[in-house]
């Protein structure tokens, strides 16, 4: 016991009462039941044990626990779960990269063990501050505009959807409806192969490397390319907050050419810009494709979607109209009209038709049969 005791690397064992999380990790639930065990597991990155943190963010979501210890989480500024950027939602190699920021933190098990327990005892003692060292008065303007146009403008709770399941994909799900994983195939691609310690100092991150090489980051990629449909001249906006206003994007939108219409959907956080024209359109899209700020709100552009035609939509339009002729049979007073008898009144006269009791499907509590 004296010898565990006397060795500083488990002397500094994490001792936490509430985990570093972002908002998508925690989930759209504000009442949360999470579970905590100390010493649970050994921390992905320093491979020292911490206190786990256990919980579902929704329902139909899995559950999900912490992977890093705090001492790690704060030197990156990251997720303690997901390890994304607390400020910007973004890879680490994504932030550093804008910033122009060097990976301090050694890698080796040595000098990595030395170098944390330094940093714990400056944090302990007050000398260390990391909350300032990520995005701060010293990074350029032009890395941090660069951050908030690539960053989400609202979490993304579908991060937390369940696992493909493994024998669905094989084609040996018995479960059905039941089964609690997604029933869906994997993408393939360089997204698939991902790796905790690579995410954490920003290195061969291939989701790192998509968003840089993306157009709205400056990179390489391909723009994305206009609908074939020539009938689309409507542009989808999203992020749109109540400090956006319909006149302030009519304002912006004006100088491509005639706006028929635009359609803001504060709930949804959306908007639609409708063009006149397929050319005001497309010059629209290409000089706000990149993004756009107004009222100090940045907004996302892209192409809007055909509205579904075809053999769906006929089938939605008979589905509507045996709807409307089975509402037209229930109607007692429908039923009654068109069963009375005798000839038509005379013009400028009420019809004053005799009805007997057994035509009237509401008398005696004969309605429902």
């Amino acid at each position: 016991m004296a010898m565990i005791k006397s060795d500083p690397n488990k002397v500094s064992w994490e001792e936490a009462e509430f985990p570093i999380l972002c908002e998508t990790c925690l989930g759209d639930n504000p009442y949360l039941r999470m579970s905590k065990q100390q010493n649970a597991k050994a921390c992905k990155v320093c491979e020292r044990p911490f206190t786990v943190f256990r919980w579902c963010p929704g329902v139909g979501m899995r559950f999900k626990k912490t992977e890093i210890c705090q001492t790690c989480s704060k030197l990156k500024n990251v997720c303690q779960t997901c390890l994304l950027d607390l400020e910007y939602g973004l890879p680490v190699q994504v932030r550093d990269t804008a910033l122009g920021l060097d990976d301090h933190v050694p890698q080796s098990d040595v000098n990595k063990e030395y170098y944390i327990q330094n940093v714990e005892a400056q944090m302990k003692a007050g000398d260390q501050d990391f909350s300032g060292s990520f995005g701060g008065g010293k990074a350029e303007s032009a890395g941090r505009d660069m951050l908030r146009r690539l960053q989400r403008t609202e979490p993304y709770y579908k991060r937390n959807r369940q696992h493909i399941c493994s024998f669905f994909v094989k084609g040996a799900c018995n479960r059905g409806a039941e089964c609690p994983y997604r029933h869906e195939l994997p993408q393939e691609g360089e997204l698939k192969h991902q790796n905790i310690k690579d995410r954490y100092y920003g290195n061969n991150d291939p989701v790192a490397r998509k968003i840089l090489n993306s157009p709205r980051a400056g990179g390489k990629g391909k723009q994305l390319a206009p609908p074939e449909d020539q009938t689309i001249t409507s542009l989808f906006v999203t992020g749109v907050t109540e400090a956006v206003t319909e006149a302030e994007l009519r304002g912006f939108y004006y100088a491509f050419g005639d706006i028929k219409s635009i359609v803001i959907v504060h709930k949804s956080k959306c908007a639609f810009v409708n063009f006149v024209t397929r050319q005001s359109a497309e010059l629209a899209f290409d000089k706000s494709s990149m993004g756009i700020t107004l009222n100090d709100v940045d907004l996302r552009v892209s192409w809007a979607k055909a509205r579904p035609t075809g053999a769906r939509s006929e089938q939605n339009s008979a589905a509507a109209r045996v709807a409307a002729q089975q509402q037209a049979a229930q109607d007692p007073a429908a039923i009654m009209n068109a069963l009375q008898t005798g000839p038509p009144p005379p013009p400028g006269k009420a019809s004053t038709g005799f009805m007997y009791p057994s035509q009237d499907p509401t008398y005696q509590g004969s309605t429902g049969y």
